[in-house]
């Protein structure tokens, strides 16, 4: 008997036990997050491990801003919040661009940071990485939450998907300090401590009296004109808005991330046509679409002398208002207002005016005629318009490829030129127009869709995430590459008239990018004429192998700043 009673063992150490690490996986798990965007290091490297070998896909990056890139536009994509895992302090503070970035954008994401132990960074004692980063992150995004015990794991992490999708979509913060990893309960009470999220983003329905005065307002116009924005596109109503734009017969213009909704080359698209439509409209519905600067706040010369009306469908009712009077506000999710505006439209709707849409068409048509030489020619440098003729025609023939694209020149040129044909295939910069989100955003595309990725670049452009070719490379990815490369911003031609050093928008001269991507095994070309890259990328998105082709542009071609050199201040003095 004694022998018996020493062989026994303690209860407590009988128990089932779980901690931290595990809880946070079965969090993620159970609410069906399946990939995490990231970069290891303390105190987050097990977990990564961890979480790795519990079936959820890890990727790993070369800098934490990329992998929040592509976290935000994950969530883009799928309408569940992108995640991106980074180290304490330094690794927050990379992660910290991105979430700001997915906030102003709207889209769902959390940035989830390991981070030094509330006791010693409350009293400035000088932990390791010591940050008080919760407070650091609410400024940055739509809500920002700390777990402190592990039974709270679960809790935390329904509120931070939720915060993450409902309403406007936004960047959430989640603060997990590097004891919570380690900390043990009882593995039953942990699992009924977690909590699977339902109706994460339920409906919310517009009032009937809205959709009543917006289609009122419509109605009556002369000129009226649908504006389709990122949120359009985000929302997955893309039928429903197909038949709203075709049964309303109403010209629309697609804001960048919006391409593709409906094909550009639908005829009621006014891409083509922008500067006539925004003057000369009398209505403009916005759907999913703000008067932020990227449609002049909706005032000013962009928008002509001609007095508009206004009607906004958007799921934010702040944002009514913003910058001029909203006669028609329509306040909702956008599946459901689309819905509810085709259901009052009923079977007899009259469609625009045929004169204003004939106006269109004829702009367009005619715009589209002055372009066409352009994008013909076969010049060696290349300039901007030959060699995007030769991808335009790619992307027609390969409609199912995600394009993603950033740059100065490189992205307005690319926007105006290129056409899409289907939703949520042209990924950029968004409404901050910031540079850095090609390769961050190609990983995760090609990662979240399964298709084939070609990203357009500016060489600066591709400049601020360029080692994240050796992730693709790692990984495998079908990511075709191509570097506009001028030798510089905006142009490689600038001279240092009072020195030796080169200019400030000067790189150089020259440069092979083609020869990075060879360096972790990919596949490098460097295209001189557009003949040689339309063999180039056709090649690569054939192979699906990691690609980048520097294609060799004029260091003359481009403008200032692109198409908004407005923005950028002129001194007004000048040197005797």
């Amino acid at each position: 008997m004694a022998e018996a009673a020493a062989l026994k063992k303690p209860e407590a150490e009988s128990e089932d036990l779980t901690d931290g690490f595990n809880l946070i996986i079965d969090a993620m798990k159970l609410n069906g997050i399946e990939t995490i965007y990231g970069v290891p290091g303390i105190p987050i490297t097990d977990f990564g491990r961890m979480a790795q070998a519990a079936g959820i896909r890890v990727l790993s990056f070369r800098h934490e801003q990329n992998a929040g890139y592509a976290a935000a536009i994950a969530g883009f994509l799928t309408k569940k919040p992108g995640i991106c895992l980074t180290v304490s302090a330094p690794g927050f503070l990379n992660g910290l661009t991105a979430l700001a970035h997915a906030t102003t954008n709207c889209f769902p994401m959390i940035l989830i940071s390991g981070s030094s132990e509330r006791e010693i960074v409350d009293l400035q004692q000088g932990d390791y990485e010591e940050m008080d980063q919760l407070a650091v992150a609410k400024t940055m995004c739509k809500a920002a939450y700390r777990v402190l015990h592990a039974a709270d794991i679960g809790i935390g992490f329904a509120r931070a998907i939720r915060a993450a999708v409902s309403g406007r979509p936004g960047g959430v913060y989640l603060d997990l300090p590097a004891k919570l990893f380690g900390q043990v309960m009882n593995a039953e009470a942990g699992r009924k401590s977690l909590v699977k999220v339902i109706d994460a983003a339920p409906a919310q329905l517009p009032a009937p009296a809205s959709i009543k005065r917006a289609l009122d307002v419509l109605k009556a116009a002369r000129k009226p004109l649908i504006i389709l924005g990122k949120g359009a596109a985000y929302a997955q109503a893309d039928e429903a808005i197909k038949a709203l734009v075709e049964k309303s017969g109403v010209p629309f213009l697609p804001m960048s991330m919006a391409k593709g909704l409906l094909p550009d080359t639908h005829p009621q698209c006014a891409g083509a046509a922008r500067s006539t439509v925004l003057k000369d409209s009398d209505v403009v519905m916005l759907v999913g679409a703000r008067l932020n600067w990227l449609l002049s706040h909706g005032k000013g010369k962009a928008w002509g002398d001609a007095p508009k009306k206004f009607i906004q469908v958007d799921i934010e009712p702040k944002e009514m208002d913003s910058n001029i009077e909203i006669v028609a506000p329509v306040v909702g999710d956008i599946g459901s207002c689309v819905a509810a505006l085709l259901d009052g439209m009923g079977g007899n709707w009259t469609k625009a005016p045929a004169d204003w849409m004939g106006a269109v068409s004829a702009k367009r048509e005619e715009n589209v005629a002055k372009m066409a030489p352009r994008l013909m020619n076969n010049n060696n440098p290349m300039d901007y318009h030959g060699a995007l003729g030769v991808l335009r025609t790619i992307v027609k023939e390969r409609p199912d490829a995600v394009l993603v694209n950033e740059g100065a020149n490189t992205l307005d040129l690319t926007r105006g030129v290129i056409d899409m044909y289907k939703p949520r295939k042209r990924l950029d910069v968004g409404t901050w127009g910031v540079m850095g989100i090609g390769m961050g955003q190609a990983i995760a595309a090609a990662i979240e869709t399964g298709k084939p990725v070609l990203a357009i670049e500016g060489d600066s452009a591709f400049g601020f995430s360029g080692m994240e070719v050796e992730t693709i490379c790692r990984y495998d990815l079908p990511v075709c590459i191509v570097v506009f490369n001028n030798d510089g911003i905006y142009r490689g031609t600038d001279v240092n008239k009072a020195g030796s050093d080169p200019a400030p928008t000067v790189f150089v001269k020259g440069a092979r990018y083609d020869k990075m991507m060879e360096a972790f095994g990919g596949v490098g070309v460097n295209a001189t004429t557009p003949d040689e890259l339309k063999r180039a990328v056709n090649a690569a998105m054939d192979s699906g192998k990691p690609t980048l082709i520097n294609a060799v542009i004029d260091p003359a071609a481009g403008s200032e700043s692109g198409r908004i050199g407005n923005l950028n201040p002129q001194s007004q003095l000048k040197k005797k």
